[in-house]
C-alpha cells in the first residue's frame, strides 16, 4: 500500500497527462462562465479513465479502488469539478455492477465505462438530504410500467445525464419503502427545473430533477422493490473513498502552489518558506495532505478485498475533505493579496473545498458513522 506498482504508477501518469491536456486549457474559463464542456467527459473516457472499476466484460478496466482513487486525484488536481463528474459517472457503474440485471448491464455499462453515455444519480430531495430515508418522490406499478412522481435536488450533471439511478418510494414510510430505478434521458414526464449557482465546482452542473407521470418500463428497475436503500447506501458508501480522492487530489493542488510561491516569492531578500511562519504552514499542510491520502487508500483497499469498509470510508471522506478545506485556505493565506485573486488558482480551490464537506454525507454525518461503529464495537448495543 505504501510504494506504487509499476502499473500504478504508468496509470497515474497516464491520468495526469490525459487531464492536463484535456482540463488544463479551458479550467479557468469554464468555472468563471459555469461550463460544463461534454467534449471533456468523451476525451477523458477516450482516455480510459471513465470506467476504472467496472468489469472488463462491461466495457471497463476491471481495476480497484485503489487505481480509482489514484486517477480520481491527479483529474482533481487540475480541476475537482472533474473529478466529480468522473466518480459520479461512476456511481451507475457501481449500482449495476452489483444490483443489476444482466440485461441492464449490457445495456449501459459499457457507454458509462467509455463516455458514450454520461451517468448521474438522484436521491437528496428539497425535504430529503441527510434524512433520505424520507424521500417522497413515489413510484407506483401500473402494469409492465412504474409512474414516477417527485422532485429531486443538487442532481449533478442534470439535463446532460442520459441516465439517472433514481430513487422512489413504492412502499411505507422509512427506508424499506425505497426502491431505484433507471430513467432515461427523453423520458416523457422527466424535466429539468433551475440550474443552482454555486460558490464552487462551477464547470460541473447541478440542476433540479422533475418527474412529472415519468413513465418507464418495469424492467428498469433495479433489485427488487424495497432495496433502493440499500442501493443508495451501498453507492455512498464507495462515493465517499471517491469524494475523499477527490480532495486529495484538490490539496495537493493547493500545497503545491503555496509550496512553489513560497519558493518563489522573496521578503526581505529571503525565500518566505525559510520564515517559520510560513515554513510550518506549509509542513502542517504536507501533513494533512498525506494522512488523508494514506486513510484514502486504505479504505480504497479494503474495499478491493472485499473487507468491511464502511467506517473507514466514513473516516476518509470526513479526514480528506476536512484537510483540502484547510489546506485550500492555509494556501490563500501562504500566497496573501495574490492568493485571493484569480491570477492563482488557490481561491478556486478553496471555493471547491468546502462542498466535499457536505456531499456524499455530510462530515457531521460521517461523524456519526463512526460513533455507530465505536458502539458496537466496544459493547454498547
Amino acid at each position: 500500500m505504501f510504494t506504487l506498482s509499476e502499473d500504478q504508477r504508468a496509470l497515474v501518469e497516464a491520468a495526469r497527462a490525459a487531464s492536463i491536456a484535456a482540463i488544463g486549457p479551458t479550467v479557468k474559463q469554464d468555472d468563471e462562465t459555469e461550463t460544463f464542456r461534454p467534449e471533456i467527459f468523451r476525451k477523458l473516457g477516450e482516455a480510459g479513465l471513465c470506467g476504472i472499476p467496472t468489469a472488463e466484460a462491461w466495457g471497463g478496466l476491471g481495476l480497484g479502488y485503489v487505481e480509482y482513487a489514484l486517477v480520481l486525484e491527479e483529474i482533481a488536481r487540475v480541476a475537482p469539478s472533474w473529478a466529480v463528474c468522473i466518480a459520479v459517472n461512476g456511481l451507475p457503474q457501481i449500482i449495476l455492477t452489483k444490483f443489476g440485471t444482466d440485461a441492464q448491464r449490457q445495456r449501459f455499462l459499457p457507454g458509462l465505462a467509455s463516455a458514450e453515455l454520461l451517468g448521474a444519480f438522484a436521491l437528496s430531495e428539497p425535504g430529503s438530504g441527510s434524512d433520505a430515508a424520507s424521500l417522497r418522490t413515489t413510484a407506483v406499478r401500473e402494469g409492465n410500467q412504474y409512474v414516477l412522481n417527485g422532485t429531486k435536488f443538487w442532481i449533478t450533471h442534470g439535463g446532460y445525464a442520459d441516465v439517472y439511478v433514481v430513487m422512489a418510494r413504492t412502499g411505507g414510510p422509512g427506508p424499506k419503502g425505497v426502491s431505484a430505478f433507471l430513467v432515461e434521458k427523453g423520458t416523457p414526464g422527466l424535466g429539468y427545473g433551475k440550474k443552482e449557482e454555486k460558490m464552487g465546482l462551477r464547470a460541473s452542473p447541478t440542476v433540479e430533477l422533475v418527474l412529472e407521470n415519468a413513465r418507464i418500463p418495469a424492467e428498469n428497475l433495479l433489485g427488487a422493490e424495497g432495496d433502493g436503500f440499500r442501493v443508495a447506501m451501498s453507492a455512498l458508501d464507495s462515493g465517499r473513498i471517491t469524494i475523499g480522492a477527490t480532495s486529495v487530489g484538490l490539496a495537493q493542488a493547493a500545497l503545491d502552489c503555496a509550496a512553489a510561491y513560497a519558493c518563489e516569492r522573496k521578503q526581505f531578500d529571503t525565500q518566505i518558506i525559510d520564515f517559520q511562519g510560513v515554513g510550518f504552514m506549509l509542513a502542517d499542510m504536507a501533513c494533512k495532505v498525506e494522512t488523508a491520502r494514506l486513510l484514502v487508500h486504505k479504505a480504497a483497499w479494503l474495499r478491493d478485498q472485499d473487507a468491511p469498509y464502511a467506517h473507514i470510508a466514513a473516516m476518509a471522506k470526513c479526514v480528506a475533505t476536512d484537510a483540502g478545506m484547510s489546506v485550500a485556505t492555509d494556501a490563500v493565506q501562504v500566497l496573501g493579496g495574490y492568493g485571493y485573486t484569480r491570477e492563482y488558482p488557490v481561491e478556486r480551490l478553496m471555493r471547491d473545498a468546502k462542498v466535499m464537506q457536505i456531499v456524499e454525507g455530510t462530515n457531521q454525518v460521517q461523524r456519526v458513522v463512526i460513533a455507530r461503529h465505536l458502539k458496537r464495537a466496544y459493547g454498547g448495543g
